[in-house]
């Protein structure tokens, strides 16, 4: 049976370049969002001879070790039958790395709506992954239509790219980042009122925006994540594990060693941050009740309030903060105190005026 025209099913959703540290990788990456309509079901095992008319016009999809995790493993998945995003991938991958740009990873994921998928993959130059991308879509498109395939334009044209002026260096520098999954105003008010404010001083990023489009920023002294329960992101990244990898996408740009701050009854929330070589406080509110011994013992930081008044406790020390205000959350006010405890300890911190604790 004759199949679909691929110009017709495959479709170019988006693409843009994420600059900043992003729900896939610390590093920048351009991604890719397509629908593939039929070619959901049809695979490069149905194309006559896809697999070797690939290698000929890319032949260094040999080394290419994909999730097989040997050399060739890619060309194998090419001959048990893998589909268009896949293929764009590693595409996309081998071109920039034709021209000249050694990058490797990449990720092929179902897309935010059905019959979609997203692909992001590494670059060195947003230009270079930017065309890059819409060159691997191209070529997948040919793949299926059985066309030849030539590269060595594409590749002359990723050169010529590449030395251009890149333009997609993120090098913005903020005191403090905040992102959470209910209203980040009172949190971001507080702030505000202890001399945290402006925009060089906080980024709020809603986990939509940091989905869509990265940290906006490459560097904070110190972030705060008031939860992991999202609502204004697709239902799958709704759910817990995928939440806080998306949340906690902004320690990334904290320094290593330095303070993430977060709730307390979130242990695997913890977990993360301290993979990410980042220091732990949490604000620990009195209608939580007592969290387990564990939790709070591998804190670095506690925020309480506790009969009216906040304390921060370190290691063999506690620090009286002030009291707590009726008219304002009381999770706002200990994140803002660890907040502006996390930026005195960081010697990398820039300088805020009017700073207190």
């Amino acid at each position: 049976m004759a199949r679909p025209s691929p110009a017709g099913q495959i479709r170019l959703v988006s693409v843009r370049t994420v600059r900043g540290a992003n729900f896939w990788s610390a590093r920048p990456v351009t991604r890719l969002d397509v629908s593939v309509g039929a070619y959901e079901e049809i695979s490069s095992a149905d194309v006559p001879d896809a697999t070797d008319a690939l290698l000929a016009a890319l032949p260094g999809l040999i080394e290419h070790r994909c999730s097989v995790g040997v050399r060739g493993g890619f060309v194998q998945r090419l001959r048990r039958g893998t589909y268009a995003p896949h293929i764009m991938e590693h595409i996309a991958l081998e071109l920039q790395s034709m021209a000249g740009h050694e990058v490797g990873f990449g990720r092929a994921r179902g897309g935010d709506r059905p019959g979609e998928y997203t692909v992001v993959f590494e670059h060195l130059h947003a230009g270079v992954g930017f065309r890059a991308a819409a060159l691997a879509f191209e070529m997948v498109q040919q793949l299926f239509a059985s066309r030849v395939l030539l590269a060595d334009l594409a590749v002359a044209e990723l050169r010529s790219i590449a030395e251009t002026p890149d333009d997609g260096t993120l090098q913005r520098s903020v005191l403090c980042g905040l992102t959470g999954g209910d209203d980040l105003a009172p949190v971001s008010e507080e702030l505000m009122r202890r001399g945290i404010g402006g925009a060089d001083i906080l980024e709020v990023v809603s986990p939509a925006d940091l989905l869509e489009n990265g940290l906006p920023y490459a560097r904070s002294a110190t972030a705060i994540i008031m939860n992991s329960r999202l609502t204004d992101v697709p239902l799958r990244y709704r759910e817990r594990d995928l939440a806080r990898r998306l949340v906690a996408v902004v320690a990334d740009a904290v320094p290593i060693d330095a303070f993430v701050i977060a709730p307390a009854d979130d242990s695997e929330l913890h977990t993360l941050i301290r993979s990410a070589r980042r220091r732990v406080a949490v604000f620990c509110c009195p209608d939580e009740g007592s969290h387990a011994v564990e939790d709070l013992s591998a804190a670095d930081a506690v925020a309480r309030g506790v009969s009216g008044r906040i304390t921060i406790e370190t290691v063999g020390r506690v620090i009286p903060v002030g009291e707590l205000m009726e008219d304002t959350s009381i999770e706002a006010q200990l994140a803002a105190a660890l907040a502006i405890h996390a930026i005195g300890q960081n010697e990398y911190s820039p300088k805020a005026e009017n700073v207190r604790l």
